[in-house]
Formats: C-alpha cells, sequence, structure tokens
C-alpha cells in the first residue's frame, strides 16, 4: 500500500470514529429521555449503544492498523499489507455497523415502515459487499 493512501486512510478512519461518536452522542441526548420515561424500547435502545460503541472502535482499531501500515520503511512490505488488510477489515466492520444503526434507532422508536426500508437498503449493502469486498481489499504482498 502507498503510504500517502495509507495516510488518507488513517485521517478517514479517524473521521469516521468522530462522526461515530457524535451520533452516539445525539442519541444519548435526544433518545435517553425517552428511554428512562419507557417510551423506547429499553433492549433495542440498548442494543443500539452497544452497535455505535462497536463501530466507533473498529474505525479506532482500522486507524491504528492504517497508522502501522503508513510507516514506510520501519517495516518490510509484507507486513505493512497485513496492517493494510487487517485496517480494511476493520474499517468495513466498523461501517457496516454504523450503516446497521439507523435501522435500530428507527426501530427503538417504533417507526417500523421507515426501520424496514433501512434494513433492507442494509440487507442490499451486504450483499454488495460480500460479493465485491475480497476485489477491492489490499491485496497481500508478494
Amino acid at each position: 500500500m502507498d503510504v500517502d493512501l495509507a495516510a488518507a486512510n488513517v485521517n478517514r478512519s479517524y473521521s469516521l470514529a468522530a462522526t461515530s461518536i457524535a451520533i452516539f452522542t445525539f442519541m444519548l441526548i435526544f433518545l435517553y429521555p425517552r428511554f428512562a420515561s419507557g417510551e423506547v424500547n429499553p433492549a433495542l435502545f440498548q442494543a443500539t449503544l452497544v452497535v455505535m460503541g462497536l463501530a466507533t472502535f473498529s474505525f479506532v482499531f482500522a486507524s491504528f492498523f492504517y497508522y502501522g501500515s503508513s510507516l514506510g520503511g520501519r517495516i518490510d512490505d509484507a507486513e505493512r499489507a497485513r496492517y493494510s488488510r487487517r485496517g480494511d477489515r476493520f474499517w468495513l466492520s466498523g461501517y457496516t455497523l454504523l450503516l446497521l444503526d439507523p435501522s435500530l434507532i428507527l426501530i427503538s422508536v417504533k417507526l417500523l415502515f421507515v426501520a424496514s426500508a433501512w434494513f433492507a437498503l442494509w440487507l442490499v449493502y451486504l450483499v454488495v459487499l460480500i460479493r465485491y469486498f475480497p476485489r477491492v481489499q489490499t491485496a497481500p504482498s508478494r
């Protein structure tokens, strides 16, 4: 992986982690009072917070591995490629969980029709992901 691309991936993953934290905070500010009053499904609300936590830390770990792959001459090409592939996988898991979160929020507040549409789109994303991710992830170093 090119060092500039790895550095860009660090920044991209870091930005998505920050976005995840902002969404998490938004959920707490606006949905926690509804959770406390019983208007929101408590199990789904807590599951949504867990999904946001997993997404956030996936992006943080992706940033770490992309940073490792950007070290240039300090590590060999095989190790850089390995770090980059790990970063790809963490980024992908974080992004997948981040895209699942709107469905969980919508179900929590009982907007089932809209949640179904979001969930259907998420399932389409999963199909595309399964089909194309092996082609776009970082290739092993030779």
